[in-house]
């Protein structure tokens, strides 16, 4: 199974999704199922490489073409600025609550994923990131992890909705959420019984990106050894 078809829940059509599957699983186990959420750069090599490293965790990973509503099937890299400006374009044309539809459309989709067990986390990268943050507030996923989403205090007024774990990853030198912001999230999420917040020293937006111009390999390699945990925790 290399990619999968979703239909949307507004009936205006039904999109892809790339799929990654465990090489192997111990005799008689079902694994879990984890919604990667993309970036603004669409389902590119390094999503699905990001699929590859949660299939490697002994997860089902599933990434949903969230861009299908303007054009399926983008497949852009931060490398160029011509790249950057088309991803751009793309984050200014998506509408975040038809995207949110469609994650709901992917999670009830992955639950009865052939093989599964039934759980689904979500899991999400800038853009991303904020989705994986509203689908805490919103959806019935089992686990949400959040890497430097953007604009996330402008969401803290659903906080009370959150009634699973929410792992949030936050780059403390990120250019594209002011300081300020963050310290609002850092402060709300203080005593949040489904919350954890975590920030990463001297790290910018994307230091997680499999190959990304920001990659930060100590930030990238404790922030996915707490996913891991996060995600093996609620997924079994």
């Amino acid at each position: 199974m290399s990619s999968i078809t979703i239909r949307a829940t507004d009936g205006s059509g039904s999109f892809s999704a790339h799929v990654a599957e465990p090489k192997a699983t111990p005799a008689g186990a079902k694994p879990g199922v984890v919604v990667l959420i993309q970036e603004i750069f669409g389902v590119n090599q390094a999503m699905r490489d990001t699929a590859a490293w949660v299939a490697d965790m002994g997860f089902i990973a599933v990434c949903p073409d969230l861009f299908w509503r303007i054009e399926p099937g983008i497949d852009i890299t931060d490398k160029s600025e011509a790249e950057w400006k088309r991803a751009f374009e793309l984050f200014n044309k998506f509408d975040q609550a038809k995207g949110i539809e469609d994650l709901k459309a992917s999670v009830a989709a992955a639950r009865t994923l052939p093989g599964a067990n039934g759980k689904v986390g979500t899991m999400g990268y800038c853009l991303g990131g904020r989705l994986a943050f509203m689908m805490a507030e919103q959806s019935d996923a089992d686990v949400n992890i959040s890497y430097y989403g953007v604009g996330l205090d402008t969401l803290l007024g659903d906080l009370g909705k959150i009634g699973k774990p929410l792992l949030v990853h936050i780059a403390d030198e990120d250019e594209f959420f002011p300081a300020e912001g963050r310290a609002k999230v850092v402060a709300a999420a203080k005593g949040h019984a489904h919350v954890r917040c975590h920030v990463y020293p001297k790290a910018n937006h994307a230091f997680a990106r499999v190959n990304g111009v920001h990659w930060d390999g100590r930030s990238a390699a404790i922030a996915n050894g707490r996913s891991a945990e996060a995600l093996a925790a609620a997924l079994g």
